[in-house]
Order: C-alpha cells, then sequence, then structure tokens
C-alpha cells in the first residue's frame, strides 16, 4: 500500500519549501503517541522537531484529545462574524490575563496573526505612515506582509526582493554600544516609522540566534520615545520555549501567538494588542479569517494552556535546558536557551544526508541552512534527550 501511497505522493502532494516533484521522499507517519512517531515499517522516531515547535506536550495527550472530543459532539465550527462561543471567549480571557493586553483576534495561522499585526499598525496611522522597522536574521512568516519584515537578503524570502514592500532594517540584535547607537540612528533618520515587529530573545527559522533582553527594551524605550507600537512576534518563543511563559510580552503594544497555542493539535494564532492601539484604529480591523476561533481549536487550545497553568513546564524547560547543554557542551558552534539546542556548521548541511544520520540514531530532525537544531517536546524524558544530542553530534560529523 504505502509503495502506492508514497508515488502519489510524489506526483501530486507539494511539501513545504520543497520542489514538484519531491526530489527525497517523506518518511510516512502511522500514529504518534508521547514524543515518538512510528513509521509505516514499523520504526519508531523521537520527535525532536516537536511537529515545528508546537506540539509541547507530546502527542495523544489524554487532556486535549478529551477536550476535543467534548467540544466536536457539541459543534466542529460556526462562524464568528456576528456570533460567538464560550471556547473563544474563555481563551480571550486567558490569554489576555497571561499577557497583560487588552484584546485579542483570532488567526488561522503565525504568518496570518503577523498580518494582522502589520494592518493594525497601519491602520492605527490611518495609512499616514506604512514603513515598520524590524531587524536582520528575522522570520514572520510566508504570507507577503510577513515576508516583507524578514531579512530581505540572508533570509529564505531574498528571492521576492524588488516585489515586497520595502521596509527598515537595523543590524543583527546584539548588545554593543554599536549596535545601540545604529538603532538609535534609524529611529532618528526615520521619521516616518509606523511601528516595530521583531522576535524576542531568539529569531527562529531566521537562524536560530540568541539575543539579551537589552536588546528588546531599547526598542521599547525608543517606540515609547517616538510613539509608535512595538510588535513582538512571540510565535516561536511563546508558550514556555524559552523558559519563561512568554519572551518579553511585558514590552509589546501588538503581541503575535501561535504555533504551542493549541499544543500542536490544530491550526490558530492570536494577535494581540493594548486598549491604546485598539481606539487609534477609530472603526473596524479590516480581516476576517473563516475559520477564525473555530471552536475545534479553542477547545485544544484551552486544554493546552490549562496544562501550562500548573507551571509544571518550567522544571521540564529547565531539565531540558540542562540536558542540551550537557549534550553539546564539546560541540564546535553549539549554544542553548530554553528547549532549544543548536549547532551552527561552517557549511550549509546536506539536509536529506543528515536526516538520514538521526533517523539512523531513531531521532527526527529537520536541519536548514548551516543548523542543526532540536526543539523538542516538554515531556522528553532524559533518556531521550540523550538520544536527541547524539543524533545531533553524530549528525554534525557527518
Amino acid at each position: 500500500m504505502w509503495d502506492e501511497l508514497l508515488e502519489l505522493d510524489r506526483g501530486r502532494v507539494w511539501h513545504p519549501y520543497g520542489p514538484m516533484p519531491a526530489v527525497v521522499p517523506p518518511l510516512p507517519v502511522v500514529s504518534a503517541e508521547g514524543v515518538r512517531l512510528k513509521l509505516a515499517d514499523g520504526r519508531e522516531l523521537i520527535d525532536g522537531m516537536a511537529s515545528w515547535w508546537c506540539a509541547i506536550h507530546g502527542y495523544r495527550n489524554p487532556e486535549i484529545d478529551e477536550a476535543v472530543r467534548e467540544q466536536l459532539d457539541r459543534m466542529a465550527h460556526v462562524m464568528f462574524g456576528g456570533l460567538t462561543h464560550e471556547g473563544a471567549i474563555r481563551l480571550a480571557e486567558r490569554l489576555t490575563d497571561w499577557t497583560g493586553l487588552d484584546h485579542v483576534f483570532f488567526a488561522d495561522s503565525g504568518s496570518v496573526s503577523v498580518e494582522v499585526a502589520i494592518k493594525l499598525v497601519l491602520q492605527y496611522w490611518h495609512g499616514e505612515r506604512r514603513k515598520l522597522l524590524t531587524w536582520r536574521g528575522g522570520y514572520h512568516g510566508d504570507t507577503f506582509g510577513a515576508m516583507a519584515v524578514c531579512d530581505p537578503d540572508g533570509g529564505m524570502h531574498s528571492m521576492w526582493k524588488g516585489t515586497l514592500a520595502e521596509h527598515v532594517f537595523a543590524p543583527l540584535p546584539e548588545w554593543t554600544p554599536e549596535w545601540e547607537q545604529a538603532v538609535r540612528q534609524l529611529f532618528e533618520d526615520h521619521d516616518d516609522l509606523a511601528g516595530v515587529i521583531v522576535e524576542p530573545i531568539v529569531q527562529g527559522a531566521g537562524g536560530m540566534r540568541f539575543h539579551p533582553p537589552e536588546c528588546v527594551a531599547l526598542l521599547r524605550e525608543l517606540c515609547d520615545t517616538h510613539e509608535v507600537p512595538l510588535v513582538l512576534d512571540e510565535i516561536a518563543t511563546g508558550f514556555g520555549r524559552t523558559g519563561t511563559l512568554f519572551a518579553a510580552a511585558e514590552h509589546a503594544d501588538i503581541l503575535c501567538l501561535g504555533k504551542a497555542l493549541t499544543g500542536g493539535y490544530m491550526t490558530l494564532a492570536a494577535t494581540l494588542c493594548t486598549a491604546a492601539v485598539a481606539e487609534r484604529l477609530n472603526g473596524p480591523l479590516m480581516h476576517g479569517p473563516t475559520f477564525m476561533a473555530n471552536p475545534l481549536a479553542t477547545a485544544a487550545a484551552l486544554a493546552s494552556t490549562n496544562i501550562l497553568s500548573n507551571g509544571a513546564w518550567r522544571s521540564d524547560v529547565a531539565r531540558i535546558e540542562t540536558g542540551l547543554s550537557a549534550g553539546l557542551q564539546d560541540v564546535s558552534g553549539s549554544r542553548v536557551k530554553g528547549a532549544i539546542g543548536v549547532i551552527e556548521l561552517d557549511a550549509p548541511v546536506d539536509v536529506a544526508g543528515v536526516t538520514a544520520v538521526a533517523v539512523e540514531h531513531g531521532v527526527w530532525l529537520r536541519p536548514f541552512r548551516n543548523l542543526i537544531y532540536t526543539m523538542p517536546p516538554y515531556i522528553t524524558s532524559d533518556e531521550d534527550l540523550t538520544r536527541i544530542t547524539e543524533a545531533m553530534v553524530a549528525c554534525a560529523s557527518s
């Protein structure tokens, strides 16, 4: 059966960031439980990716499973225009309580939450200002508004240069006097800025770089001085990944959340903002996804955030950070932050070859560019964590 299905997959299915037809066949997954993916041939792989960073509680979590089943018995979906439901209201209440922000706009995906944030910023100025400031090395999604605030030269969207809106880019974030002066000067040189958007503390798919909190604090200071809103993209860092519930939400006027919001069960994202931002729009926000606040997704999100609310994830993330640090300490180019471990190589990796090495070690990793990294589920055991770091080291040596 799977030979036929994989041939159909090759000819019909377009996978992310790949050509059509695919050069390397994907691995068929038939089930998943805990931190393990079961393949069609019976092999099991420890998921070091948490399904692109979202399955923080692992797979088949009983609490989330039950929440989705119960919601399915009531309704799978209802439009959000002119209607509402308890799950959306309860989730909005929790997110505003946790972040200190006032309002929640539910979106379909992380990229769309960034699009909504950009619309908020532009409508904040009623079209009078259109430039955003960000820093190099960032990644905010694959839709056109989001691509325009990704790194235009070193990022994966450089092929679209000249087509996208052009914004203002600060140097890669690093806390030095030279960097601080450069950022201050950009604010002085551009009095037409509509706002600022960055990933706080960790730059994700743009390069897995870490930067100190002082970088975001400076942006907060300058946004206050120049009276422009600060957008923080915590799609990757939100819900505990760096060791705190949010990396820097306390600095945000507008906050983007996604990925781990539902524990990896359903696609759902959110754009939050202060009351001051909402009041400046002086009218409706012109956005309305068909599946906005989908009841199944909000049920999963409520269950996922309920698991986080007991605080046990803090010790798990700290434990993972310790394990990653120990497993990668002797590897040149390695760095660890919370439940994120990275090995940066001097040259681009052979993705197919490195993936095969990881699979041989019983681990699923998805390297990109010159990076071999892991962002595992928080429930990953110490034994499985050791296997992940051993696989990473083997990949770096291959």
